[in-house]
């Protein structure tokens, strides 16, 4: 028995070393293992949204103008497909031009600017920074307003708005068209100025905004123009996920395509 005892006892240090020796083993390898994979992980996602959205912005810029490219090569391949049909009606393809941005407009209207409040103010205790800036669903309410008013043609910073036109706002910066801007903002608008600025004044989402202009300081003005000259729309208006449901009729364009 004690010899039994004493054997056993003299394989305990040995067996317990290389056990010990196997788990380390192991443990590092999976340590490298992890931090393998969190170095690649780290390697191919930016960390900063400004530089992601930088980025965006340019890759968004080079593929426009790939798309005024082809769209140029597209214009001159149909007119020389079309050259011998019978032109369309000067008025029909005149609408349905402005109707999609495609021409330069002029007329009077209204100018409508939003900026973001002072930061250097006193402020009452319930205001936060979100209360200081010009929001999406606020220059949203706007545009929405004036078609509601009769505006004809529209620009938001400068770049035409149609029916297709999407923004957002990331922090204080507006995203349009591929480009992105910063406050003051400003929405013109082509349409009989008075109504335009009724169906303006008259929205609840506007009398919101002007109660924090009057709290908070948000930068607020509108102003009657007599000639506003509105630039064409030159991005692509072809849209790549929109269908029109079973159920609904199709009516034919006025030019009967």
């Amino acid at each position: 028995m004690s010899e039994r005892r004493a054997s056993h006892r003299g394989r305990t240090p040995w067996a317990g070393a290389l056990g010990v020796a196997l788990v380390l083993v192991l443990a590092g390898y999976l340590f490298a293992a992890n931090a393998r994979l969190a170095a690649g992980t780290d390697g191919r996602q930016p960390q900063d949204l400004p530089g992601l959205v930088e980025a965006e912005v340019e890759r968004l810029e080079a593929a426009e103008e790939e798309v005024r490219a082809l769209e140029e090569e597209v214009v001159a391949l149909t007119e020389a497909q079309t050259a011998d049909l019978p032109s369309l009606d000067p008025t029909t393809a005149s609408l349905e031009a402005l109707a999609a941005g495609r021409e330069g407009v002029a007329g009077p209207g209204l100018t409508v600017r939003l900026t973001d409040a002072p930061t250097n103010l006193p402020q009452p205790d319930w205001v936060t920074n979100d209360d200081l800036v010009v929001h999406q669903q606020d220059l949203q309410a706007v545009i929405n307003a004036l078609w509601a008013g009769g505006a004809e043609a529209m620009t938001l910073q400068d770049q035409r708005v149609i029916s297709t036109s999407a923004f957002r706002c990331v922090g204080n910066v507006l995203l349009l068209h591929g480009r992105q801007y910063s406050p003051p903002y400003v929405v013109r608008a082509i349409g009989d100025p008075d109504a335009l600025r009724r169906t303006l004044l008259a929205s609840p989402a506007i009398q919101q905004y002007l109660d924090y202009v009057d709290a908070v300081g948000l930068g607020w003005s509108t102003s009657r123009e007599d000639r506003l000259e509105l630039p064409a729309y030159e991005g692509s208006t072809e849209l790549q996920f929109a269908v029109v449901p079973d159920d609904v009729e199709v009516l034919p364009s006025p030019s009967g395509s």
